[in-house]
């Protein structure tokens, strides 16, 4: 069997893989997507310059499809704060986009340094199962949409949905807990939708990049990871039921620092 087959098995197993653990845990896919799409193109033999920003863009897009889903379960169950998302959204698209901008520019090595920090603090924050305490209320507008610029900044950074920072703000903003989740699900589509966007415009004139790419997103990989995590998802949620969640998160917290640590060994050896 060719590599072109193997990669593309590779690619339907990791949605599958992503699919699930975001219905179980509530973990977006691109922690685990970005590093082991990273390995996978690595071995396709895509130059070392593009590895990473090849595997951010085709997690945001991915993330498209994903937060579209969440959001309209979300929306259903009439848990969506839909003001605290206008007020977030102009802030988001422009944080992501110069996120993206930035990313775009930055080496991989060091963008490679960024993601594995932040994912690892992700780590620690979710086997901590740290909340801020609740100790003030939401700021105006202006002040949302600050709060959204910086998340969607780091967002574009590290191809995530803006959850893992979203849900701690609004938290600590007094705003219940299921509610702070079905918004930040809200959220994460403008962001994966500008991120997209960004990372389309800033890789469409690159030379180097494989064949069937639209700038820094790779068609083949994100169509498979699409069909995998649609497939997955849906049993995942149920399990979330059954299964000790929060001890899966500290386990599952072990292998994301893991997987930024083995990225970081493979780009930086």
């Amino acid at each position: 069997m060719s590599f072109l087959h193997i990669g593309w098995l590779a690619y339907l197993a990791l949605g599958l893989f992503a699919g699930f653990l975001a219905g179980l845990l509530g973990i977006g896919g691109g922690a685990v997507m970005v590093p082991i799409l990273v390995l996978v193109f690595q071995v396709a033999g895509i130059a070392h310059e593009h590895l990473l920003h090849l595997a951010l863009g085709t997690s945001m897009a991915c993330i498209i499809f994903t937060a579209w889903s969440s959001m309209r379960a979300h929306h259903a169950h009439g848990a969506v704060a839909w003001d605290v998302v206008r007020a977030f959204s102009p802030g988001i698209v422009m944080g992501t986009i110069v996120g993206t901008l930035v990313a775009a520019r930055a080496p991989t090595r060091g963008l490679a340094l960024f993601f594995a920090v932040f994912i690892s603090l992700v780590a620690i924050q979710m086997a901590l199962d740290f909340k801020p305490a609740a100790q003030r209320e939401l700021p105006p507008q202006r002040g949302l949409a600050a709060v959204g610029g910086l998340i969607g900044f780091v967002s574009a950074l590290a191809a995530i949905g803006g959850g893992s920072m979203t849900v701690p703000y609004l938290s600590w903003c007094n705003v219940p807990v299921r509610r702070a989740i079905a918004t930040s699900a809200a959220v994460g589509l403008p962001i994966a939708i500008s991120g997209t966007l960004g990372y389309l415009w800033n890789g469409w004139r690159v030379g180097g990049l494989p064949a069937y790419s639209l700038g820094y997103v790779y068609l083949p990989a994100l169509v498979l990871l699409v069909v995998g995590s649609v497939l997955t998802a849906p049993f995942g949620a149920r399990l979330a039921h059954r299964l000790p969640v929060k001890m899966l998160k500290r386990l599952f917290s072990l292998v994301l620092v893991l997987l930024a640590a083995k990225m970081l060994w493979s780009l930086y050896a």
